[in-house]
């Protein structure tokens, strides 16, 4: 049998607790797997005092990640600090630097400097492997890179952040408002530190950003990415989503346009009758097309001790076994810098909106839709609030410039009690 695999761990957090949990209770299996002993070596993380629940004692620690990532006895570098600057990046720049194989969980470092780490691995023949850092225990990456290697990728998109599917299921469910359901999840847990890398799309647009790479053979373009949270989504919009067929759902979407590359995280309508539609909790989905195998989807735990840690060692074996490769399916070099299509295609929008009780309200809207280009699909009115009434809107196909044209016009009309709501509808 060749000589073991030597690992080295920066962080013990969740996932890194759950990596050493897996060696230790399949060693047997991984052995057999990938054919040579997959070993603990050293670890590193801010506090060696904290009971993680597990043994650690018989591993060399190292207070600093750079060092163990440069040490003699490791061979793989796993990275699950986190970050994207920071002690994260130096010790991943270190390790590569130093000739080691890298695997890492880390999103954001690879949605802010994918393109110069994936040069420094291949420069040295390291392999940068990533799996765990986007959606969890979903093999999205292996999807793409082998799976779907005979194919010319249309469209990714998917739910990508378990705790926004969390609050915005709960608040359809519980009927709470987005105030309420937000400080529930937050006193769970279920939030970062910074609660915005969730609420604010951050933390899925860091994985949309590495998808949109390995898809379109473009470089890791994290600022090109139209970026809204869900903050602004109410019950009210919930409810009447619903009433309409729809349910809301902070949806990335990445896709080739004539104009460029489109990638978008934002809430969008998608049917309710649809794979993201009927995806409820903290799951995830990530949507496939290619020309040859048509739509594919893929669902499962977006993050957690196990199905993190797993993906992990889906990559620790796939070294194990000798592999090597592009880090984003296509050498570095190759990698074109994609024009960001700030004009998307055309997609129908759902309209909410307060109209003051005056006679012709209505028909005042329906025209300044229409000058603007923007045609009505359906529309429902609901019963007086007191001075004003609501009415819902869907559209047909339009372009956000046309759209945008419209909102603006509106405002002069002095019928709208409030600013009107406009979320994109997207077919699935």
């Amino acid at each position: 049998m060749p000589e073991p695999l030597r690992l080295g761990i920066a962080g013990l957090g969740t996932v890194g607790v759950g990596v050493v949990r897996i060696i230790r209770q399949h060693a047997d299996l991984l052995s057999a797997r990938t054919g040579r002993q997959i070993l603990i070596t050293a670890v590193s993380a801010r506090d060696k005092s904290k009971d993680r629940g597990v043994a650690l004692g018989s591993y060399d620690w190292e207070d600093d990640p750079v060092s163990l990532a440069t040490r003699d006895d490791v061979d793989v570098f796993v990275e699950l600090v986190g970050g994207d600057e920071g002690p994260a990046k130096k010790a991943v720049e270190a390790a590569l630097a130093a000739g080691k194989d890298v695997v890492t969980a880390n999103k954001a470092l690879l949605a802010m400097h994918g393109q110069s780490l994936a040069e420094a691995a291949e420069q040295k023949g390291c392999a940068l492997r990533y799996e765990a850092a986007v959606a969890g225990g979903i093999p999205v990456i292996k999807s793409l890179t082998e799976g779907l290697a005979a194919n010319d990728v249309t469209r990714v998109m998917g739910v990508m952040n378990g705790s926004c599917n969390y609050i915005l299921t709960r608040m359809e469910t519980a009927g709470l408002s987005y105030a309420e359901v937000f400080a529930e999840a937050d006193g769970l847990g279920y939030l970062e530190a910074d609660p915005q890398l969730d609420v604010g799309g951050i933390d899925a647009a860091h994985k949309l950003a590495i998808l949109a790479t390995l898809a379109f053979g473009t470089k890791v373009d994290f600022d090109g990415i139209v970026l809204e949270g869900i903050d602004r989504v109410s019950i009210e919009d919930i409810r009447a989503a619903a009433d309409m067929g729809y349910k809301i759902k902070l949806l990335g979407v990445a896709q080739k346009t004539g104009r460029g590359l489109e990638q978008r995280m934002q809430p969008c309508l998608v049917p309710d009758s649809s794979p993201l539609g009927q995806l409820d909790g903290g799951t995830n989905m990530v949507v496939l097309e290619g020309d040859a195998v048509g739509q594919i989807v893929l669902r499962g735990p977006g993050a957690g001790e196990g199905p993190t840690a797993s993906a992990v060692m889906a990559d620790v074996c796939d070294i194990a076994k000798g592999w090597r490769g592009p880090v984003f399916g296509l050498p570095a070099g190759q990698l074109t810098t994609a024009t960001p299509a700030r004009t998307q295609l055309p997609a129908p929008y759902y309209l909410r909106m307060s109209l003051d009780d005056k006679p012709g309200a209505l028909a005042k809207v329906a025209k300044v839709l229409g000058e603007a280009g923007v045609s009505i699909d359906r529309m429902r009115q609901y019963g007086h609030e007191d001075t004003s009434a609501p009415v819902l809107i869907v559209t047909h196909k339009t372009t956000p410039d046309a759209l945008r044209t419209a909102l603006d016009a509106m405002q002069s009309t002095d019928v709208l009690a409030g600013s009107p709501v406009a979320l994109r509808i997207e077919a699935v």
